[in-house]
């Protein structure tokens, strides 16, 4: 081989014998000295089998957590073959549905919601119940995404045989609850869960949504933060059917009863969350324990009373045809904005009104009257 094709390509060409390399012979045989016969395996790569619609049924109904978690990411999907599927499957299902206790939870930021409910669910599974945690995480406004870890912070729950916990992203909806929650909690009861947990994203008027889909309603605060009821709305303590003041414990545990004290006498002047049923304050430990028992058991006394003077079932029956509209504001809504001639023309609109060139009031007259026209015309 001559100096010449000894040089690097990268060497400059009047470099001389200062610039030089050359190529070792390898070894014979296949790579790191194995025979020249041995290949790397050609590993086959195993895609998930697709279910049809009655094997989501059958896997729901026989507790088969996998195929339950399928079919709420099924639920989830904004896909039109997912949800065609999607209905379907809740159609297969809805005859096996309703025979949970549905107790939603919400409460001001630091109160602890997610180790209460650690503390209820754990309690629960070891008396036997069939417990599932559905913990809506907020949505960012700016990307859509969500962190999902309400089930790293419920460790001990994960290890209970009886525990389901979903994580789900809110997805913007009004009230912190998942998009499909309502689809979700009925995909859970038909798998056998009898105590279905929604933990929601936080506090404000807007948790009259949680209200319109569980049975019992849960507001959980905390003392010693200042003022005890700075940052609660009137509204959301209205809807509450019990009002809980967490951490209880330790040098805590004054203050808790105190401000027990206190929510009692406010929730006293309030209008009862539901006819027949006195809201009453009580306090707990998630951590030590102390005190979630008595929740539960008053849990259960509302479930009771409320069957016995036919509340509970008036009450699924007004949350069914809820349902129902919220369906319908949710399928208008985007019939609206996939509609091509408001698709193509929205992004006009909105700059003309952020320039200030067309009143806002205007524009969405403008917008419903052309979708108007060309939904009868069609």
């Amino acid at each position: 081989m001559s100096e010449e094709r000894k040089l690097p390509e990268w060497a400059p060409k009047e470099g001389g014998a200062g610039f030089a390399s050359e190529v070792m012979k390898g070894v014979e045989g296949g790579h790191d000295g194995m025979s020249g016969a041995w290949r790397a395996p050609n590993r086959p790569i195993h895609k998930r089998r697709k279910l049809t619609v009655d094997d989501y049924v059958q896997g729901i109904l026989k507790n088969d957590r996998t195929i339950l978690a399928r079919a709420i990411t099924l639920i989830e999907s904004n896909s039109p073959e997912h949800q065609a599927t999607a209905q379907a499957v809740l159609k297969g299902i809805q005859p096996h549905a309703g025979k949970s206790i549905r107790v939603g939870i919400t409460g001001v930021p630091g109160a602890g919601k997610s180790t209460f409910i650690e503390a209820l669910g754990v309690q629960l599974c070891r008396e036997g119940k069939q417990v599932a945690v559905l913990a809506v995480d907020p949505s960012s406004s700016r990307t859509g995404g969500s962190i999902l870890g309400d089930k790293t912070r419920m460790e001990t729950l994960t290890r209970e045989p009886n525990a389901f916990i979903r994580p789900s992203p809110s997805g913007g909806a009004l009230g912190g609850v998942a998009r499909k929650s309502r689809e979700t909690m009925l995909l859970c009861e038909a798998a056998g869960f009898d105590t279905i947990l929604v933990e929601t994203v936080g506090v404000g008027q807007n948790e009259v949504t949680v209200r319109s889909m569980v049975d019992f309603f849960l507001l959980v605060l905390i003392s010693g933060a200042g003022d005890d009821l700075q940052g609660i709305k009137k509204g959301v303590m209205e809807i509450a059917d019990t009002i809980l003041v967490n951490k209880a414990d330790g040098d805590n545990l004054h203050r808790a009863r105190l401000a027990r004290a206190e929510l009692e006498r406010v929730v006293h002047y309030l209008q009862p969350a539901t006819p027949g049923w006195t809201t009453p304050a009580l306090t707990a430990s998630a951590v030590t324990g102390e005190g979630v028992a008595h929740v539960w058991s008053t849990i259960l006394q509302f479930a009771e009373q409320m069957q016995a003077s036919g509340e509970f079932d008036k009450r699924r029956r007004r949350q069914n045809v809820d349902w129902v509209h919220s369906m319908i504001q949710e399928g208008l809504k985007q019939l609206f904005y996939h509609h091509p001639t408001i698709y193509s023309r929205l992004p006009q609109i909105e700059s003309l009104v952020a320039e200030g060139k067309l009143p806002a009031t205007i524009a969405v007259e403008d917008l419903l009257e052309t979708f108007r026209k060309q939904t009868m015309t069609h």
